[in-house]
């Protein structure tokens, strides 16, 4: 799960620059004569791009202008644009991120890693494809941040073992390959799932306000679509890397007691550890199987048929019926009678991110209701004469290189609504430009600042910012191909995509 909403301090003069932006488009810009909602929602969402980008206000606090700003100028009733910020998909996140925390107070991320590692470990190729899929795997369920935060001390240890071993020099540039390549896993593996990185949760919430009448996108059809792209991209990222920053020639392959030690120092697994792998699963499946699983004539029945009103469950109830277990099911401490996880752990929830993911649902809701996305799109009009893929190449190249230097989430939530207005304006189905701008969003590996993971790697010293730009740009640009053609022929067949046809859902926008 991607972390953003970092505070670095208040930046006076850009909150200056900010409101006087601001002050200028509303008092001397009137995009739509006789619309004074959509200059207004266009100066609102250029404000809080500034401040988001430059982090001037902690991006949590930006995120809360729409309740401000939209009743005060007009554009929408404050208790409309309140409750934008609260819904299942909110939910979703946190009971997600309770599992997660859960998980890292028992250490069990740690044992799921070794356990990979003491599997492959061996040569330099094997171990570098250990870190990678520990690192994919776990970054799918928890936070991008906490990932790369524990699988970089397990880094550290292996290169020291082979530099005792071997010597430096024979080491080459495998440092540099598994420092990059549990960054990049992180990012690769978080796509997968919905709760794996919060732009995917964005997209499914954006999408339902933009769109009320279309079928709801799950966490199981949403795993089977984006679980192909993470094994390619894996699969990509490991052969650049590998290639690109090798051992010598004539390194000795670690032997693979050394990851087996390092597990069994972590002792016998738990009872705590047990139960919540146990929680962890079983809230897998209901999310992977709660909707029946459509691929062409193929369907697997969803376990949510068995009730009265299927549609009233949906992955938010999920999320939080197992944070409920896991705040009732016992520990196995004799010391005092408390479950796998207690209350105060409600204050490691990052409430940055949820109220950055909320200002992104408010700021989508006012694009909409104000005609502003409409508006954009019709200004685009010219891009109708793009061929389909050619569009979905030009959408997914410019959030890939724009997320290079900007908040994903923030950037995610500013785009798509724009995308749904482009789609509308050439009448073709907004999920083909709407996917892969969100696959996109996730698909930063050139500079430090594009992805937590990326800045936590770098900022171990050990990196040279050419060796990540190096890498990064041959896989940004093989990403881009790959989320177009995976968009193109497996998207349309998972969500009933026809090509050159607006489905009925969308219009009217």
């Amino acid at each position: 799960m991607n972390d953003e909403g970092s505070n670095k301090g208040i930046k006076y003069n850009v909150i200056i620059l900010g409101v006087m932006l601001f002050a200028g488009m509303i008092s001397f810009l009137d995009l739509s004569p006789g619309k004074p909602e959509i200059t207004i929602t266009a100066a609102i969402a250029v404000l809080m791009a500034l401040w988001w980008v430059t982090e001037a206000l902690p991006i949590g606090l930006t995120s809360l202008l729409p309740i401000i700003l939209f009743p005060a100028f007009g554009v929408l009733d404050g208790k409309d644009i309140s409750e934008a910020y609260i819904n299942y998909v909110i939910f979703l996140f946190i009971g997600g991120f309770f599992m997660a925390l859960a998980i890292q107070k028992w250490g069990l991320h740690k044992r799921i890693a070794l356990k990979i590692l003491s599997w492959l470990g061996g040569s330099p190729f094997r171990i570098l494809l250990g870190f990678m899929l520990a690192s994919a795997f776990l970054s799918m369920w928890m936070s991008n941040t906490a990932t790369t935060m524990m699988m970089l001390p397990i880094v550290f240890s292996v290169t020291s073992a082979l530099e005792e071993t071997h010597g430096r020099q024979k080491l080459g540039k495998l440092g540099t390959a598994l420092l990059l390549g549990v960054a990049y896993s992180c990012s690769v593996g978080g796509v997968a799932t919905l709760v794996g990185t919060p732009t995917n949760l964005s997209f499914v919430r954006i999408f339902e306000i933009i769109y009320p009448t279309a079928t709801e996108i799950s966490f199981g059809q949403w795993l089977v679509f984006a679980l192909p792209l993470s094994f390619i991209m894996l699969s990509i990222v490991l052969v650049v890397l590998f290639f690109l920053y090798p051992a010598k020639k004539d390194l000795e392959v670690l032997d693979k007691g050394f990851f087996k030690k390092s597990y069994s120092e972590l002792g016998p697994i738990t009872v705590n550890e047990i139960r919540v792998l146990w929680l962890f699963v079983t809230l897998v499946f209901l999310w992977v199987f709660r909707k029946p699983i459509i691929i062409g004539d193929f369907v697997l029945p969803g376990w949510s048929e068995f009730f009265a009103s299927p549609s009233f469950i949906n992955d938010g109830t999920i999320a939080i019926f197992v944070a409920f277990l896991l705040f009732i099911v016992p520990s196995s401490e004799k010391s005092n009678n408390e479950g796998l996880i207690t209350w105060p752990i409600i204050t490691k929830i990052p409430w940055g991110i949820v109220l950055l993911i909320g200002g992104g649902f408010a700021l989508a809701k006012g694009f909409i209701d104000s005609g502003l996305a409409g508006f954009i799109g019709g200004q685009l009009v010219g891009v109708g004469v793009l061929s389909e893929i050619e569009l979905i190449f030009s959408v997914t190249g410019l959030m890939t290189f724009l997320t290079e230097l900007t908040s994903n989430l923030a950037t995610a939530e500013m785009m798509l609504p724009i995308a749904a207005g482009i789609a509308n304006e050439i009448q073709t189905n907004p999920l083909l430009l709407m996917l892969p701008m969100t696959l996109a969003a996730s698909m930063a590996f050139m500079f430090p600042v594009a992805t937590a993971p990326n800045a936590i790697v770098f900022g171990s010293g050990k990196l040279a910012i050419k060796d990540m730009v190096a890498a990064g740009l041959i896989i940004n640009f093989l990403a881009i191909i790959c989320i177009v053609l995976i968009t193109y022929f497996w998207g349309t067949e998972m969500f009933n995509i026809e090509s050159g046809v607006i489905p009925e859902w969308a219009k009217g926008l």
